[in-house]
C-alpha cells in the first residue's frame, strides 16, 4: 500500500530527525482522560456559534492567551483536521535550511540562531502544528536571550503535547492516543523519554510502536490514525492506483 510506503518513510526520516534533540521529558499526562468524539469535534469547530468555533481558538491560540483551556487546546489540536489546509504529509520548504543549522554540533553564532527562528516561523506560519519546528523556534529563541517570546511557544508545546496525551493511554486500541501527523508519534515518545523500534499497523485504523525495553515493562503504544486515514483515503488514495 501506499499509504505504508509513506507512513514507514517518514516516520524513518522524523526518528532520525529527533535523534540529539532538547525535548525534555516528562510524565503521562496527569490530566482527565478524554477520549474524543470525532464527529462532534467537526461539527463543534465548525459551527459559529460554537466556543470551539475554530477561527475563535487560533485568534485565542496566536493572542499568547494563557486562559486557553486544554479543552480548547484539544479542539484546536484534532479540529485542525476539518480544515480546508490539513495535510497529514506537508513537508516544510524550509526543512532542509533548518537542519542543516540545527544539526551543527556546536554554538551557533547570533546570525544562524536568527536564520534558525526566521525558517522556523516561516514553516509554522503554513504548518502550526509542526511540533518539532516549535521545539527548534524555542531552542533558537533561547539562543539569542529572546526567553520571553520562547515561554510562550514552550506554553504552546507543553499544552499541544498535553492535548495528544489526554485523548488515551496509549496501552490499547481503545485507548489509543490520537494523532493529527505520523511524526507526532515519535515526538511524543521522545517527550516520554522512550524510543521507538518498530511499527505495526493494525486495523483499521491504529499504529502500534514497539518501544525499547524499559524499567516500567511497557511493550509499546497505540496511536489512533483514523484522520490521517481519512485524508489519505480522499487524496492519495488515487494515486496507488495508478502504480
Amino acid at each position: 500500500m501506499l499509504y505504508k510506503i509513506l507512513r514507514k518513510t517518514l516516520l524513518t526520516l522524523i526518528a532520525a530527525l529527533l535523534c540529539g534533540s532538547a525535548w525534555a521529558q516528562t510524565e503521562e499526562s496527569d490530566t482527565e482522560m478524554v477520549l474524543p468524539d470525532l464527529e462532534q469535534i467537526r461539527m463543534e469547530v465548525n459551527d459559529v456559534q460554537s466556543p470551539y468555533y475554530y477561527p475563535t481558538l487560533t485568534a485565542k491560540y496566536y493572542s499568547n492567551d494563557t486562559t486557553m483551556t486544554l479543552d480548547e487546546y484539544s479542539y484546536y489540536y484534532l479540529g485542525y483536521t476539518f480544515q480546508e489546509d490539513y495535510n497529514p504529509y506537508r513537508k516544510s520548504e524550509y526543512a532542509h535550511q533548518i537542519d542543516h543549522l540545527y544539526k551543527q554540533g556546536r554554538k551557533l553564532s547570533v546570525a544562524e540562531y536568527e536564520n534558525l527562528i526566521k525558517f522556523a516561523q516561516q514553516t509554522l506560519n503554513d504548518d502550526p502544528f509542526d511540533l518539532r519546528q516549535i521545539n527548534i523556534l524555542i531552542y533558537a529563541l533561547k539562543g539569542v536571550n529572546r526567553y520571553k517570546e520562547a515561554s510562550v511557544w514552550q506554553y504552546r508545546l507543553d499544552h499541544l503535547v498535553d492535548a495528544i496525551l489526554r485523548t488515551g493511554d496509549g496501552l490499547t486500541p481503545e485507548t489509543a492516543w490520537h494523532v493529527i501527523y505520523p511524526g507526532h508519534e515519535y515526538i511524543i515518545l521522545n517527550c516520554l523519554g522512550m524510543k521507538g523500534v518498530e511499527f505495526v499497523f493494525v486495523a483499521p485504523c491504529y499504529d502500534y510502536i514497539e518501544i525499547e525495553e524499559n524499567n516500567r515493562r511497557i511493550e509499546g503504544f497505540y496511536f489512533n490514525v483514523e484522520r490521517i486515514l481519512d485524508v489519505y483515503d480522499t487524496k492519495y488514495c488515487h494515486e496507488e492506483g495508478n502504480e
